[in-house]
């Protein structure tokens, strides 16, 4: 059942999203040569909590985490460690905050010191096609125009979209229905409507679209070892179209 949000609910929503776009603008500045991913989670746990909110992830499902981190060739889920951060990896951070009775959730990928020319377009395709998504999240749409969107963009790039996990409704639960894929047909699907609130995020790969999860049980990898990148925002639709929620203003 896909659960629409009043305008209240909706700025409640805001609230939460904003604590992640705040947390997340942060820790990008913190990626740098040197430090590791378990020191990255624990200044987002601890920042998150600072601000009366919870890690949306930890505990989720039985995740150990408040931040997902996930490096080169991983595609989502990956855990915080020891791992040092090295120059010209890229890291995927998944972010998720439970504020005042909702959630938010956002995700971005950035660059460790400098990194090749290819990695960096992977990021900005990955990005754009994002914003393509978003920009079909508009009453009377269908479903699928979002997905085609993303995989459009990401297609003509030479890059493919990961099949197998996919973005989601989001409000007091954290995975609400309607799941969202990054590839499909324009004019299909549920159609859209106002008060519906979509967690739109694009896993993209360098390579194949195949992926594997490893031992721990959780931590997502390309099925060939190529880079990934991972965008996400929390998205309202209203009357007068999207309304990105998990973004600084």
């Amino acid at each position: 059942m896909i659960i629409l949000k009043l305008p209240e609910e909706i700025e409640k929503m805001r609230a939460s999203n904003y604590i992640v776009a705040e947390i997340l603008n942060t820790l990008k500045e913190k990626v740098t040569p040197g430090i590791t991913t378990g020191e990255l989670d624990s200044y987002s746990e601890e920042l998150v909590r600072k601000k009366g909110a919870q890690p949306a992830f930890k505990g989720y499902m039985g995740y150990p985490y408040a931040l997902c981190i996930s490096v080169n060739s991983e595609v989502v889920h990956g855990f915080p460690s020891d791992r040092i951060l090295v120059e010209g990896d890229i890291v995927s951070l998944d972010f998720g905050a439970y504020y005042n009775g909702y959630y938010g959730d956002s995700a971005i990928t950035v660059p460790v010191g400098k990194i090749s020319e290819e990695a960096a377009r992977l990021i900005r395709v990955t990005e754009q096609g994002l914003y393509n998504g978003i920009r079909e999240a508009r009453a009377g749409n269908r479903l699928g125009d979002i997905s085609a969107a993303v995989q459009d963009c990401v297609e003509a790039a030479g890059f493919s979209v990961v099949r197998d996990f996919v973005g989601h409704g989001i409000g007091k639960k954290l995975h609400e229905e309607p799941q969202i894929p990054n590839y499909g047909t324009k004019g299909r699907g549920i159609q859209l409507k106002p008060g519906m609130v979509l967690a739109i995020e694009p896993m993209v790969n360098e390579g194949t679209y195949q992926v594997k999860v490893i031992d721990n049980g959780w931590t997502v990898v390309t099925e060939d070892g190529k880079l990934s990148a991972h965008f996400e925002h929390s998205v309202a639709i209203t009357e007068d179209g999207p309304d990105i929620l998990s973004m600084l203003n």
